[in-house]
């Protein structure tokens, strides 16, 4: 009898961890790229190579086309679903990876709309449905409870995942989120981003990350090669019009955890959006201080540490 039990059990192991294996090989768009593509799946995997954490990539089918996911940390760790920024894919969080796999089963997701590896084949004609796509790719992921964390327009879309599935998110985690609880103010930066459109690309890239980063140079040389071939790309930003400040009714519905927090030298954010995440009821804001809008690079162990913290 105890043998049959043990087997019973080596079993439903073996099944659990293995669940997702199906989703694991390589598309054609991707094995097959050419051209532009190629070259930034080749930088994609080359900025990959700094998360200094064992990962393994799953390609899942949906009604609007393939969602790439990185899955890296402790199969019994607590799941912790990861939402990037605008044009940034999934890589960005290399800074962060390792902290956050220490005790979590952490799932980088590529949005659909832009540059990463998950692959466009349906039309998403409103943001509800880039809501119903997240919601598909978790279900097959068998997510039932996890945290969440959104960075710039990532923590804009994961209020809306949150709002649909209150009693799913464990804690929610914003890094500098875009038009999230204020518009965004007019700036010196702001305004020399829209002078830069006139300028050379390579001008319109520079102004663009001087202006997000309180320092460029931090950055890691493979991802802002990835982040160069990516300006080369077509991204999807038919909803940036519809972003907009979501309501003090909407977000005091928040009955879970929420950190938000924003750098010294944001350009999307500023204090008031502090002061909105300390009224949600268990809201809790803060200022990175020598941070810009790409904060979890500019102060990553600052930034590591408070979100740990948190998560605990």
């Amino acid at each position: 009898m105890r043998a049959f039990l043990f087997l019973v059990f080596a079993v439903l192991l073996f099944n659990c961890s293995n669940k997702h294996e199906k989703y694991t090989k390589v598309p054609d768009y991707i094995s097959n790229a050419r051209g532009t593509d190629k070259l930034y799946f080749e930088a994609y995997d080359t900025t990959l190579q700094q998360w200094h954490v064992s990962f393994k990539e799953l390609y899942i089918p949906t009604t609007y086309g393939i969602a790439h996911v990185i899955v890296s940390g402790p199969e019994d760790g607590e799941p912790l679903v990861l939402l990037h920024g605008m044009n940034a894919s999934s890589t960005m969080w290399y800074p962060n990876i390792e902290a956050l796999t220490k005790s979590h089963r952490v799932y980088a997701i590529d949005f659909i709309l832009e540059p990463g590896k998950s692959y466009l084949y349906n039309d998403i004609a409103s943001v509800d449905n880039v809501i119903d796509w997240y919601q598909e790719v978790l279900f097959v992921l068998d997510l039932d409870r996890f945290h969440v964390i959104g960075a710039s327009r990532g923590g804009w879309l994961a209020v809306h995942l949150t709002l649909r599935n209150q009693k799913k998110i464990e804690s929610l985690i914003l890094l500098s989120p875009a038009q999230t609880f204020t518009w965004i103010k007019p700036s010196t930066d702001l305004l020399k981003n829209i002078v830069s459109l006139v300028s050379s690309k390579e001008k319109r890239i520079a102004q663009s990350l001087e202006s997000m980063s309180s320092n460029v140079s931090n950055i890691n040389a493979a991802y802002l090669e990835q982040y160069y071939i990516a300006t080369e790309k077509d991204s999807v930003n038919k909803f940036m019009s519809s972003m907009k400040p979501f309501s003090n009714d909407e977000l005091k519905s928040l009955q879970m955890p929420v950190l938000v927090l924003i750098g010294d030298d944001d350009m999307i954010n500023e204090k008031r959006t502090i002061e909105i995440a300390n009224m949600l009821p268990q809201g809790k804001g803060e200022v990175i201080e020598n941070a810009g809008h790409f904060l979890s690079i500019d102060q990553a162990e600052v930034v590591n540490t408070k979100m740990l913290e948190f998560l605990e």
